[in-house]
């Protein structure tokens, strides 16, 4: 989502994988495989793999790591094996973690929504469905119109693409919208989400960019609530968590909590943060990434897409076979550039796919705050796995432990170093609030910058300067100071403000050079969190950066144009006059 849901660059890894002390082991039972494909006898978490992960573990700093690798033996039951490594909780001994610790699945999430449009498709198909289809659609299947599915919420003239929006569509990607992560907040409904689209800017038309966004799979989740009369987790717990056993399965964190098994979660630095998706934010998240789950009852998932839908254990229908082959296969190319031994990569619905060494693979990544997961199969060479982090940032880690299960699945020689250079030209370095310089001196004070801003689909701003000593901006102020001063962050031309947002706080605008300014989303903790009590804030390196342009006409500031993605500020200035008012991803009118 951030993280599961992270921004993916035009590059072959970077575009996938932006967007993923010596721990003990605790492994499942080792039971020796008698593979399809002839190529192993033997578990796959062997001692060596063992110590592969804790390396990784102790090169990334990452807390702990939990793993599920299933294969179909002949007569197609499920072989398992699940292992963890590493720390669930501050407290613990430091080996705490077990295989049946709880994670967020983040963007993971996604082939649950697509899988649950499919089953909402076929039962439609076959008069299974418990609400009549709006009046205006003779035919529900990939092809149709999400206007025709929410009539009176999707709203759009008829000459706008979004009225030509299908769900397949939505589904890989390619609507054309950019991310948009900070348009919605806590308490936002899915209907505040289609509301606002209309005032959100496109980067490019309708299916000729592959372009991540989160937005259209909580419209997905809202779809299904529409025509099943019932809320989405409900239905992919009757209809998915509960054929497949999946009972530590959930939508809640709050009913996760209550377990004790949900792992607490660290982000770079090693420090601790709170859970980040509450109870509210879960609810909108539940289509694009809002799945809790283990390794363990991951397994049975992946059993399922190994055995193309069916369950191997019950011989039940989880995914309907049609499903099943329109949402793995690849519609789109999100790089058409091969990196050693990876290939191009495309893209489906809800999956990632590419050859990896000649070995076909279905994955996707998830990311948010406090968590790196990764979920694979191969569907020729019957091996499934999944990979579940208590750190963020670490997609580049579980690749290579990926990479690694897939080797000595397939008794193929390891080459470290070839999967790490893939990777290391891939990853873009961290950009800081102090890691540019001003160029040009500030055209005006820094106070007639302060003030507040609004747009339409972003919602109301409030810049603080240094000067301002009036409420709210004292309070903003003094957390800004306090966590500055722990973090030595050196002082500078800066504005601040309060914004509480799923992904953030608060923002910082630290001047760059004219009228412009770097910006970060930063989810301040002005009296530290846990055990750690030293302030700090917490900011995703890729995807909570951005930049402000401000606008200044006769001597007066009347806006600035809020860039998150440089992508597609590129391409709304090929296609329109290059105005400021038009590149960026939101135009803030300054308030009168």
């Amino acid at each position: 989502m951030m993280r599961s849901l992270k921004t993916l660059t035009s590059t072959a890894f970077a575009i996938a994988l932006i967007l993923a002390s010596e721990a003990s082991q605790t492994v499942g039972e080792q039971v020796p495989f008698d593979s399809i494909s002839g190529t192993s006898q033997r578990g796959i978490i062997t001692p060596q793999l063992s110590t592969f992960v804790k390396d990784i573990l102790d090169e990334a700093s990452i807390p702990g790591l939990s793993m599920g690798v299933v294969r179909l033996n002949k007569d197609r039951s499920p072989v398992v094996e699940l292992a963890a490594w590493g720390k669930k909780t501050e407290d613990g001994d430091g080996d705490d973690l077990n295989p049946d610790a709880l994670f967020a699945l983040a963007s993971c999430s996604k082939a649950f929504l697509v899988t649950a449009v499919g089953l909402l498709i076929d039962d439609y198909a076959h008069g299974r469905n418990v609400t009549p289809l709006p009046e205006n659609i003779q035919t529900f299947n990939w092809d149709t119109k999400i206007q025709h599915l929410l009539p009176g919420e999707w709203t759009f003239p008829e000459e706008w693409a979004e009225s030509m929006l299908s769900l397949r569509d939505a589904f890989s990607h390619l609507s054309g919208l950019p991310r948009h992560d900070y348009s919605y907040r806590p308490g936002d409904t899915a209907g505040d989400v289609v509301r606002r689209l209309k005032h959100l800017p496109h980067a490019y038309e309708l299916r000729e960019q592959w372009m991540y966004n989160n937005q259209m799979f909580m419209i997905g989740a809202h779809i299904i609530s529409k025509l099943t009369n019932a809320s989405y987790p409900s239905f992919v717990q009757s209809r998915i968590f509960d054929p497949l056993n999946m009972t530590s399965s959930t939508f809640s964190p709050s009913a996760a909590a209550q377990t004790g098994r949900l792992t607490q979660s660290w982000t770079r630095g090693s420090q601790r943060v709170p859970f980040w998706f509450p109870d509210e934010v879960a609810q909108l998240f539940a289509g694009a990434g809002g799945i809790i789950s283990n390794a363990d009852d991951m397994t049975k998932w992946l059993a399922v897409l190994l055995n193309e839908g069916v369950d191997p254990s019950t011989n039940t229908t989880i995914i309907p076979l049609a499903a099943f082959a329109e949402m793995t296969a690849a519609r789109t190319i999100v790089s058409g550039v091969p990196a050693g031994d990876l290939s191009i990569m495309g893209y489906g619905m809800g999956w990632f796919r590419m050859s990896y060494r000649g070995h076909d693979v279905v994955w996707h990544f998830g990311a948010i705050p406090g968590f790196s997961l990764l979920v694979a199969f191969l569907p020729s060479d019957n091996l499934g796995t999944v990979l579940l982090a208590n750190m963020d940032e670490k997609q580049d880690d579980n690749m290579r432990i990926l990479c690694r299960v897939i080797d000595e699945a397939l008794a193929l020689p390891h080459d470290e170093d070839s999967v790490v250079q893939v990777l290391k030209p891939h990853a873009k370095g961290e950009t800081t609030p102090d890691s540019t310089h001003a160029v040009e001196a500030l055209p005006l004070d820094l106070e007639a910058y302060a003030g507040t801003y609004e747009d339409p689909a972003y919602g109301e701003l409030t810049l603080c300067a240094p000067s301002n000593i009036s409420e709210p901006c004292s309070q903003i102020l003094a957390d800004f100071a306090a966590v500055d001063a722990a973090q030595h962050i050196p002082s500078h031309l800066q504005l601040f403000a309060a914004w509480d947002r799923v992904w953030s706080s608060h923002v910082r605008l630290r001047h760059t050079s004219g009228n412009s300014f770097a910006v970060t989303f930063p989810h301040l903790f002005p009296q530290g969190y846990g055990r750690n009590t030293t302030p700090f804030e917490f900011w995703d390196s890729q995807v909570s950066i951005g930049r402000a342009e401000f606008v200044v006409e006769n001597g007066e500031v009347v806006g600035f144009a809020l860039v998150t993605e440089e992508q597609a500020a590129a391409a709304r200035t090929k296609r329109t006059e290059g105005s400021l008012q038009e590149i960026g991803d939101a135009w803030f009118r300054r308030a009168e």
